[in-house]
């Protein structure tokens, strides 16, 4: 692991794979980190080199104050890219990770190759969602958030199932800075790319859990319909499609990758 620098601000990667491999950024949900993304690295890696990174407020990451923008996010993804010296990376993002890939497939289309976008939204109101969510973390800490944060990432047959996932998913919650998990609550908040994703002219992979409710099957294909030329896959899941249904994530990953 290591840090970069930001616009002033340090930033926490990891990269794993032959450097001399096409590059793939990783982009973490909210109230998540980097770790996320361990059950796709030993496949991923034997084809790509994987550069994982803690957005900002998560993680190893920067927590300046908030409130933040996707704007912001986006940029510090192409960030990322400057600071590794990569010219051109595919991307994956979940949730969050998705809405920051959307922002840089329509504003920096030709730093991204090809572009996967799972369990996300392209605007995801009321705002007083987010207001509410801001505010509960005020009040209770990250411990407020944790099991209703579960309860919405997981299908309950799956957290009945895995409670050593559950155990690990659940701390990374609880360690989310406050801070970090408000201001990125903002940019949620306060974004809507429903139209600016038009001009997306990536290809494009879009992956929707079936029992996610809180980027729903219809906010997935909203995103599909209105990527021209995109491809949709359904995943047996909820909101963290990569951890419940993680084999499924990794084959229709890699097909769309290496196709």
């Amino acid at each position: 692991m290591s840090t970069i620098t930001i616009d002033g601000l340090p930033f926490h990667v990891r990269i794993d794979g032959d450097s001399a491999k096409p590059a793939l950024l990783v982009s973490n949900s909210l109230s998540s980190d980097l770790s996320m993304w361990d059950g796709q690295i030993p496949e991923w890696s034997k084809h790509f080199r994987v550069v994982r990174y803690d957005q900002r407020g998560h993680g190893g990451s920067a927590v300046p104050d908030g409130p933040y923008s996707m704007e912001r996010l986006g940029r510090d993804a192409i960030g990322v890219l400057d600071a590794l010296g990569i010219e051109q990376a595919h991307w994956c993002g979940l949730s969050l990770g998705g809405m920051t890939g959307m922002w840089v497939a329509t504003h920096a289309p030709h730093r991204l190759g090809r572009v996967i976008l799972a369990n996300t939204a392209a605007q995801m109101g009321p705002p007083d969602l987010w207001n509410g969510r801001i505010r509960m973390a005020t009040r209770g800490g990250m411990e407020a958030l944790a099991d209703p944060t579960i309860t919405r990432w997981f299908t309950q047959d799956f957290i009945a199932r895995a409670p050593d996932e559950i155990a690990r998913m659940r701390a990374m919650v609880l360690r989310t800075p406050v801070k970090g998990y408000q201001g990125c609550c903002a940019a949620i908040r306060d974004m809507d790319q429903r139209e600016a994703i038009r001009r997306v002219g990536n290809p494009t992979l879009v992956l929707i859990g079936k029992h996610d409710p809180a980027t729903t099957p219809a906010a997935g294909q909203l995103i599909h319909e209105r990527i021209a030329g995109s491809k949709a896959v359904m995943l047996d899941a909820a909101h963290i499609g990569n951890v419940e249904d993680a084999q499924a994530f990794l084959k229709a990953t890699l097909d769309f990758l290496l196709g």
